[in-house]
């Protein structure tokens, strides 16, 4: 696979937008990126498929999973590109359901992997569940089952009342929530991406879909094998709701993750990428390099970061002998002292190293 300097492991790609039609003839935006088996996120809370994909971190993590499939984003009714009118009437999951179905139909996806972040995470089980013939398998990243289990009554009302009468003050403490850590730069471009992608009235009759959904009756009747992947501090969604959606899950795993970003591409984002990885069958972003192994690394002579790359690219003593000019015997010398130098057990160890010191 090709890399780029702008993302280290998988090339840039280039996003397309368009649009599907609802029923009653509103227009729902969507960006692909990439291409093969696609990959379904479906809407969070509010975005904007444009804007958004202008943050480093989202593109990055999106250009990952694009690196070997077609990923498919879209913007809710009432958000980001899509028609901003959005009637009362269609804050309900089936509305939801609705739109998911609206979009694969306009992509002409019949089968499709869904990768649910936070509350997109309910309408992936919804779909899997009403819809098993079209959904292969399922990530769930930050995931609940039922929104009442997020605070206590007064909290939630309480936070949509200030989304609905500040929008700005709102998105600051949805911002302290979702990322604790976060600079102050960080928190301003958020903020700033969430009142851009909806007005106060939508975001918070969003806000209160999320705290009515309830999930818990459909997640048993998923078939599709499920991947549950949470951060154990997420304060947004806590964890002991993943581990409610795992169990619930008839064919799931469940991976925690250190960190407390609730967004899967903030924080770690590679780590994400790495934990879903092999589920998706995509490659993953090479792990960091320890100061103790970077400290081994350069201790390699010229020639021995020669051979390590080699023996990263898959090829025998001999192969590299014949490439290098080199007695079989002094290769085997070199890849040994290199396994020493390294404290590794064996070749495919080394060429693990290799890989995350972008030696390939």
């Amino acid at each position: 696979m090709a890399s780029a300097s702008g993302c280290g492991y998988c090339e840039q790609v280039r996003q397309t937008t368009g649009f599907a039609r609802l029923p009653d003839g509103r227009r729902v935006a969507f960006a692909t990126v990439g291409s093969g088996p696609p990959v379904v996120l479906p809407a969070w809370w509010v975005s904007h498929a444009v804007e958004d994909w202008h943050f480093g971190p989202l593109r990055r993590f999106v250009e990952g999973l694009a690196a070997e499939r077609m990923v498919v984003r879209y913007d809710r009714l009432g958000t980001g590109l899509s028609d901003r009118e959005r009637p009362p009437e269609t804050f309900t999951p089936e509305f939801e359901d609705a739109t998911l179905c609206a979009v694969l139909d306009e992509l002409g996806l019949a089968r499709v992997t869904l990768m649910g972040v936070s509350c997109g995470g309910c309408i992936a089980v919804s779909f899997a569940a009403r819809r098993p013939e079209r959904v292969d398998r399922l990530v769930l990243y930050g995931s609940y089952a039922w929104g009442h289990a997020l605070g206590p009554p007064q909290v939630r009302a309480g936070m949509i009342s200030l989304v609905r009468s500040h929008w700005g003050l709102g998105s600051r403490l949805l911002a302290d929530v979702f990322g604790p850590n976060w600079s102050a730069e960080d928190r301003a471009a958020f903020t700033a991406s969430q009142r851009a992608a909806a007005d106060a009235e939508v975001a918070a009759d969003l806000l209160a879909l999320i705290y009515e959904t309830d999930v818990r009756d459909q997640l048993p009747e998923v078939r599709a094998p499920a991947l549950v992947v949470h951060r154990e501090h997420d304060r947004a969604m806590r964890l002991r709701g993943a581990r409610e959606v795992a169990a619930l899950l008839p064919y799931a795993d469940l991976v925690t993750l250190p960190g407390d970003a609730h967004l899967p591409w903030h924080g770690d984002g590679d780590a994400v990428l790495r934990a879903i990885a092999p589920f998706l069958g995509i490659q993953a972003p090479p792990a960091p390099v320890s100061k103790a192994a970077a400290d081994a690394l350069d201790e390699l002579s010229a020639r021995e970061r020669e051979v390590l790359a080699m023996v990263a690219q898959g090829l025998s003593d001999a192969q590299i002998a014949e490439r290098l000019v080199l007695s079989p015997h002094t290769v085997h010398r070199h890849v040994a002292n290199i396994l020493a130098k390294l404290q590794l057990p064996t070749r495919a160890a080394a060429a693990a190293a290799a890989a995350r010191a972008d030696l390939l």
